[in-house]
């Protein structure tokens, strides 16, 4: 069973899942929300927390995503930059023509390669469509990418590639809100747990946008029952 996740935890899953819904949601150190659980007579140490984190924001992000609203066809795809063990690393992002997430991808490097996996992961995710057009920035990558793709025929072969960095105002607006998310933080310690991370602050925000069916994007009290829900617990 689901609930077998919280077999062995020293809190009950309801303490959890407060804990790591509102990380994932409010720009807020583990300290701060350590010093935010006591005030509820809930006493954690800010390492459990973060352990939390690592265990169920990825399993959040898994299981939200068959819950999602169908995006549109046109990408508007971008990087951002993040920095994880002293080193800047690309986040790839894209949303639709209405703001609403495609996926994520956190890299390295920033080349055609690193544009190709970040396709490749977006078109496997169900709520996604091969998009009509794409638009990028002048980043020599991404028509590389693009056309080593259609070759292969893993991108439809009539999508169109906008490179005009005036029309990705949308996403780049969007990245504002990851940002605001990490910098309590100061940073990652490592890859592992920056993705998992970034997983979670993700399907959070498209909870927040309101792109999960039938949840309001500022319905808190249904947000919290329909993640309780995820994990087979009662809200």
């Amino acid at each position: 069973m689901v609930v077998a996740r919280f077999k062995g935890r020293h809190f009950t899953a309801d303490v959890i899942l407060w804990a790591v819904r509102w990380y994932l949601m409010f720009p807020v150190s583990y300290r701060d929300l350590e010093l935010m659980l006591a005030d509820r007579a809930v006493e954690v140490d800010d390492t459990t927390i973060f352990c939390w984190i690592q265990a169920y924001a990825p399993e959040l992000e898994k299981r939200l995503r068959p819950y999602l609203r169908p995006c549109t066809g046109s990408w508007r795809v971008d990087e951002t930059y993040l920095k994880v063990k002293g080193s800047w690393t690309y986040l790839y992002r894209a949303v639709d023509s209405r703001g609403q997430t495609i996926d994520f991808l956190l890299s390295a490097k920033r080349d055609a390669a690193a544009a190709k996996r970040f396709f490749r992961k977006a078109l496997g995710q169900p709520h996604t469509v091969n998009p009509r057009t794409i638009t990028v920035d002048r980043n020599a990558a991404y028509p590389k990418a693009v056309t080593e793709m259609k070759s292969d025929a893993e991108l439809w072969r009539r999508t169109r590639l906008r490179q005009c960095k005036y029309l990705n105002n949308i996403v780049e607006q969007d990245h504002r809100r990851i940002k605001r998310l990490t910098e309590p933080g100061l940073g990652f310690g490592s890859f592992r747990t920056a993705r998992r991370t970034l997983a979670g602050y993700e399907a959070m925000a498209m909870m927040r946008k309101g792109q999960v069916r039938r949840i309001d994007g500022r319905d808190m009290k249904a947000q919290a029952v329909f993640i309780a829900s995820l994990f087979d617990i009662a809200a």
